[in-house]
């Protein structure tokens, strides 16, 4: 069974990944169970391993974290529902690309629980919708995986301060904007969205475990 976690308050980005971290080891040697980690950080960028510095505009802003997940520049911060993702996939596939559109698939019939239409977009990661005739970002997607553990995993915006993005160029994708659901219109609070995010990792077929083969 995976556990499920809700923090309380904003947790420091450094105190998560340790936490993280502890949780992978402890998930490859067989001393806990799999985890899905809901939570909230204070205002913050994360450069992923595809990071430019072009792409940070305002060095000062925020503090800036360098992190092993992949893609680029992101902001966290209140408002924004962050689930950090700790699954083993040899129990299910090993294939990065299908846990990732695992991982859309989520987000996508999570938002649809509130009226949200999220789409995916070529070549595009993320989640987006169409605002107003403009294809906007409403859900982040940045993981990793160690000995095919994963950890890090995806942002939802509910109401964050959106005027953070104007520090980084997000994701490295200049020319769109990044939205949530709040300037969608759609007033969700973050225990209604931990509800739906429950209710619909159980209808997603890969995140069922299916076997268990030992690390290689």
């Amino acid at each position: 069974m995976v556990e499920w976690r809700i923090a309380t308050g904003l947790v420091p980005y450094h105190e998560a990944m340790g936490v993280m971290e502890q949780r992978v080891k402890a998930i490859s040697d067989g001393s806990s169970p799999e985890l899905v980690w809901l939570l909230e950080h204070p205002p913050l960028y994360t450069a992923g391993t595809s990071a430019k510095l072009t792409d940070l505009l305002d060095q000062q802003r925020l503090p800036v974290y360098k992190t092993g997940r992949g893609g680029q520049y992101t902001y966290h911060g209140p408002g924004q529902r962050v689930a950090y993702v700790m699954v083993d996939l040899t129990k299910r596939k090993r294939d990065v690309k299908a846990f990732v559109t695992a991982l859309e698939q989520w987000i996508i019939d999570t938002l649809v629980v509130f009226g949200i239409k999220g789409e995916r977009r070529c070549n595009r990661v993320g989640i987006w919708v169409n605002h107003n005739g403009l294809d906007e970002k409403i859900a982040a997607i940045g993981v990793r995986l160690h000995r095919w553990i994963s950890f890090h995993g995806i942002a939802i915006n509910v109401n964050p301060d959106l005027s953070h993005f104007q520090g980084i160029v997000p994701c490295g994708l200049s020319q769109y904007g990044v939205t949530s659901c709040a300037a969608l219109g759609v007033s969700i609070s973050l225990v209604e969205l931990d509800k739906a995010l429950q209710s619909q990792w159980k209808k997603i077929p890969y995140f069922k475990q299916h076997k268990h083969t030992k690390h290689e």
